[in-house]
């Protein structure tokens, strides 16, 4: 009697175990069945998935040499799958369709969607990183003080609080800090000019109608005139910091600056209103904390 259960526990776990075929082929839960002629592996189910290997991005960052091709599960920051090119890590969470056209990884492993539009490639989110490029960190003032003084480029999150407007909107960044030799922006991207913004308003119709375009359909308030969001652009309202310090108008205003120098210690930057769909111009102090865009290298 102990024969025959050890013998139907033996033949349970043969059951369970994958099927190999000619050719170094292998098939999971096929019924014996070869397996598609162009898979090494072929798993079949209809109520299972696979899991590939789930990490942190300080773990994905630290493999020592990834092959190419190499994918995991990020579990933190920008969570979903990355393979390795060969020569960096992308993020596959952002694909083709809606005119989305890939992504793009900052310094910090912040992943942000990117948008054709025209001819241009900008980002579709509002720039969060805390580096520039070669690694040192932006300067981070949150007293009103030293943002009055800063000495430098600089950087904030609205009221301070990282935790609530972070995704939301983005950092604000002073105009020393934009044109920064350091760059602000990824590898291959910069802060517009001037010049290519006026180039992204010409393409959506001019400044009377280029700000409805551009504005998010949420996350403004209401009653967020024009917005369509027609081309993806996503611009956010993530308000701005004064010269003095004080913060203002998140929800109802987004700016956004370009590294096009004006008059009197001012430079160029752009102006969206909950109110209505006009793309406005200014020149406002360089002491001011804007959102950022960044567009992809010619």
């Amino acid at each position: 009697m102990k024969t025959i259960f050890n013998l139907f526990i033996i033949i349970g776990f043969m059951l369970t175990i994958p099927n190999l075929h000619s050719f170094g082929q292998l098939s999971i839960n096929t019924d014996g069945t070869a397996p598609d002629a162009s898979a090494m592996l072929d798993v079949k189910s209809t109520t299972s998935g696979i899991l590939t290997p789930r990490m942190t991005v300080v773990q994905r960052t630290g493999i020592a040499t990834p092959a190419t091709g190499l994918l995991v599960f990020q579990t933190d920051g920008t969570a979903g799958f990355y393979y390795y090119t060969g020569v960096e890590w992308k993020f596959l969470g952002f694909g083709s369709g809606n005119g989305y056209s890939g992504n793009v990884i900052d310094m910090d492993g912040n992943v942000y969607p990117t948008i054709i539009i025209g001819s241009q490639e900008w980002m579709a989110e509002n720039l969060r990183v805390t580096h520039y490029r070669n690694g040192d960190a932006i300067a981070h003032f949150t007293s009103n003080i030293a943002w009055h003084l800063p000495g430098g480029g600089a950087y904030c999150w609205y009221n301070n609080n990282e935790s609530s407007f972070k995704l939301l909107s983005g950092a604000l960044y002073n105009y020393y800090a934009v044109t920064d030799s350091r760059n602000i922006c990824p590898n291959g991207w910069h802060v517009p000019t001037d010049a290519e913004f006026t180039t992204l308003s010409a393409y959506l119709g001019g400044d009377a109608v280029a700000g409805g375009k551009m504005k998010s359909d949420i996350k403004w308030t209401f009653p967020n005139t024009g917005a369509t969001n027609a081309n993806s652009f996503s611009a956010q309202s993530g308000g701005y910091r004064n010269n003095a310090g004080t913060f203002l108008l998140n929800g109802g205003y987004g700016y956004y600056w370009s590294t096009t120098p004006a008059t009197s210690g001012n430079a160029k930057h752009l102006g969206l209103y909950y109110s209505d769909p006009v793309l406005y111009r200014f020149d406002g102090d360089q002491l001011n904390g804007f959102s950022v865009r960044c567009l992809r290298d010619n």
